[in-house]
């Protein structure tokens, strides 16, 4: 009977692959769950690989399917070899089963109960204590079993991303890896640990390996292992580290094989940018850049630089010089030339004081590279002499008698030929008044996003989505805007100082007729990027010719809001939303004071069309008084296996109670699909940590002493009582923790202020652990009655 059931359940299996609409379930689901009790273990094994296919479908109708596998997994992992003598391989105790099992897990979110937590935490960490354990056998095959298990249960654990121990004992667990003999291992060390550096719990744990994985980018034989030791440096980077991980790529560049070269440019130039406080550094990055690997510099980066250029005054002078000196190399990167030649013809006139870089001598360095370089280089040098013209009355015959000469005039390229008409006829009858209007300095771009990253994720593929937890969370709770892609000096709200800024460049690339002026705001690329982390730039009008035909049908009933994930977020800022087996959304957000900004990422997990998409936001309307939420439109199209991005700001007017709904609908199949999401704007998003001494604390304490300023909460604690967690989380949710304040030293204590744009409010809070109860005390004070009760109820909901 049992072989019967086995076989039965791999049939289904089978069959459910090649034609899923035959397969009914509804009144099988549970008969299938329950398949996961059975005695037999070759019955639960191929139980769990078709409870694992049809959960991916439909979550929803095998949720159930999570608390036998949690029980099923405990049973094995805590069981010893000889009891599971039939399924024991080398000393391994079910280790077919056991990857399956984890598999199906990471088809769910956390466990809510707080008993089938605990217990799958328990396994979890007997998983990580056998890997420390002296290997049973010296066959390969024992390793290979035991391995299997360890790396399956690491990726549960990335997956749930809600136990800072369990993950920071993962990434020690794949640091030890990363110097095993088996390059395999290494190999997926290296992989995993790219995903923990995106977490906020285990980030700073990666960071610690930062030697050993440079170490492997100089030693390592293999190049899909280097490959990965270049994903991970690009991972765990931060303001901290990333002038020395930059410039470990760049030496690494001049050696790196070819195939991922133009991939590693991508990434310095984006770590360049991101994590640039001073702006020379930036700048002397990308020319070292061109000068290395001056081939594989896209348009996008050298755009990129100029962009930056142009609207820092700061650095205007400085990268003239710096572009002056580098272009009298004897050998220059044809890259080289076009930004030097635009940076001179904009900025020469601030260098042209010192005799060395006068602008005769400016001129014959670029005309002087003039004839080796390709056409579209050509005439954006020609663009240079003009403004030269404009810039440097002293040069104007000069350059007069290089555009009158034949090779220009009579050109065989017709774009050439005519920017050498134009230019000259331009020169010599035009007014200084009318050249100086005409040729004046290019003003500063509208700050949008990068194309850089577009660039990177293009070239990894569609089927490959993003690290969408980049901005991770400082552990003092404010979001590191050092991460943030966007800095936004124009557009409000602006977080910070990052050349990260929000510069939209989806922009045609330049035609060899194109514009008088060699503005790159007039350049575009031809067609858009699969871009996974930045695409709130509007759809191109000759990107897409399909015509949103079913617009109209978009009147059906509001989905059920999902409600899911939204305690999850109380203390974090980046993961995953919401998931069914069409697509997937993430979100990354960052706040300061009363302004924010969220990062929505919705992805195509599907090998078809997403038609007639839309994506709004809707809040109630007592929520549209306290809270201002602007959202970006997105492509109506998202084409199968990508992903799209939707930036959202938000102003915090006063404080609230309620949150906005993300509200999606979209033709699939043609069907057509709503889907609902709450979105976790709380009101302690809006926190600003505040450092307090114990005498300014209890002083601040006794002011708040009114009996409306306080709430009270005693609450049965639903997750393990860890310390070092308890900590993370009052940090995550926005607080400063302040140390030795409370008197009993196992309390934890915190201060903040509330901001939104018409007032600001204090907070101080105590938590009381009673671990021999298993028990919390939660007490708040705030100078608002509301925000006191508003935080006592998120807060809690934590632990």
């Amino acid at each position: 009977m049992d072989s019967v059931k086995q076989s039965a359940a791999l049939c289904l299996l089978r069959l459910n692959r090649t034609s899923p609409d035959l397969v009914p379930m509804g009144e099988w689901t549970a008969r299938v769950v329950h398949l996961l009790n059975d005695q037999h273990l070759g019955v639960v094994t191929a139980a769990a690989s078709l409870i694992t296919t049809l959960a991916q479908k439909n979550p929803d109708d095998f949720k159930t399917s999570v608390a036998l596998a949690v029980a099923r997994l405990s049973r094995i992992v805590t069981s010893a070899s000889i009891d599971l003598q039939d399924y024991t391989y080398y000393f391994v105790a079910a280790p077919w089963l056991s990857v399956k099992l984890l598999r199906l897990l990471q088809c769910y979110p956390p466990p809510e109960d707080a008993a089938l937590r605990s217990r799958l935490t328990e396994c979890l960490e007997t998983i990580l204590n056998k890997a420390q354990e002296p290997p049973k056998s010296k066959k390969v095959q024992h390793s290979n079993a035991k391995n299997a298990v360890l790396f399956e249960a690491i990726s549960l654990i990335i997956h749930h991303d809600s136990e800072p121990t369990l993950l920071v004992r993962a990434c020690n667990q794949l640091g030890q890896f990363l110097q095993h003999r088996e390059t395999n291992l290494r190999y997926l060390a290296l992989e995993s640990m790219c995903t923990l550096a995106s977490s906020e719990f285990s980030h700073e744990a990666v960071k610690t390996h930062i030697e050993t994985v440079i170490n492997a980018l100089k030693t390592e034989r293999d190049v899909s292992v280097r490959q990965r030791a270049v994903d991970l440096l690009y991972a765990m980077c931060d303001r901290s580290n990333a002038k020395q991980i930059v410039a470990e790529m760049l030496s690494y560049l001049e050696n790196a094989d070819y195939s991922i070269r133009e991939e590693i440019v991508l990434k310095v130039a984006i770590l360049a940018e991101k994590y640039a406080v001073d702006y020379t550094w930036y700048v002397d990055t990308i020319l070292n850049l061109i000068r290395i690997a001056g081939d594989y510099v896209s348009e996008e980066v050298w755009y990129r630089v100029i962009q930056i250029v142009i609207n820092r005054d700061d650095v205007q002078g400085y990268a003239a010089k710096t572009v002056f000196e580098a272009l009298q190399a004897p050998a220059c990167h044809e890259n080289l030339v076009k930004v030097g030649g635009y940076i001179l013809g904009e900025f020469g006139n601030l260098i042209a004081g010192d005799s060395r870089s006068s602008p005769l001598v400016q001129f014959n360095l670029l005309h002087y590279k003039f004839h080796l370089c390709s056409v579209p280089t050509r005439a954006l040098l020609l663009s240079a002499y003009i403004k030269f013209i404009n810039l440097f009355p002293e040069v104007k015959v000069t350059i007069q008698d290089v555009l009158r000469s034949d090779s220009q005039l009579r050109n065989a390229d017709v774009e050439l030929q005519q920017r050498a008409v134009e230019y000259l006829r331009l020169s010599s009858i035009a007014t200084t008044d009318i050249l100086a209007t005409v040729l004046e300095e290019m003003p500063p771009f509208p700050e949008r996003e990068s194309s850089i990253l577009a660039k990177l994720k293009k070239k990894k593929g569609p089927g490959n989505l993003p690290d969408i937890d980049d901005n991770r969370r400082n552990m003092n709770g404010s979001a590191e805007t050092t991460e943030s892609s966007e800095a936004a000096p124009v557009v409000a709200p602006q977080f910070s100082p990052s050349l990260m800024t929000d510069i939209s460049t989806n922009r045609p690339r330049p035609a060899s007729s194109s514009s008088f002026m060699y503005s790159p705001r007039t350049l575009n690329t031809s067609q858009p990027f699969t871009d996974l982390l930045n695409l709130n730039s509007p759809p191109a009008t000759g990107a897409s010719l399909l015509v949103d035909v079913f617009s109209d049908s978009f009147t059906t009933a509001a989905a059920e809001v999902s409600e899911e994930s939204f305690t999850r977020f109380i203390c974090k800022n980046n993961g995953v939303l919401y998931e069914n087996q069409l697509l997937q959304i993430g979100l990354k957000s960052e706040y300061r004071q009363n302004l924010g900004r969220m990062y929505i990422f919705i992805g195509n997990k599907t090998a078809a069309q997403f038609l007639s998409f839309s994506s709004s936001v809707a809040s109630s309307e007592t929520l549209q008084t306290q809270l201002n939420v602007h959202a970006k439109p997105v492509d109506p199209l998202i084409e199968a296996g990508a992903q799209v991005q939707q930036i959202l700001n938000i102003e915090c007017v006063s404080d609230f109670a309620d949150a906005p709904v993300l509200n999606i609908q979209f033709r699939y199949g043609g069907a057509l699909q709503s889907i609902a999401v709450k979105l976790p704007v709380m009101l302690n998003k809006f926190f600003q940590p505040t450092e307090m001494m114990s005498q300014d604390f209890f002083q601040r304490w006794k002011q708040l002493g009114a009996p409306q300023q306080e709430v009270q909460k005693i609450f049965k604690a639903k997750h393990p009582m860890d310390t070092e967690a308890t900590k993370t989380k009052i940090l995550g949710f926005g607080v400063a923790l302040l140390n030795g304040v409370d008197p009993n030293p196992v309390n934890f204590v915190g201060a903040g202020v509330i901001h939104t744009k018409s007032t600001q409010v204090g907070c101080l809070l105590r938590l009381e652990p009673n671990t021999q109860a298993q028990m919390y005390r939660l007490t708040l004070r705030t100078s608002r009655d509301s925000v006191s009760q508003r935080l006592c109820d998120l807060l809690c909901q934590q632990f």
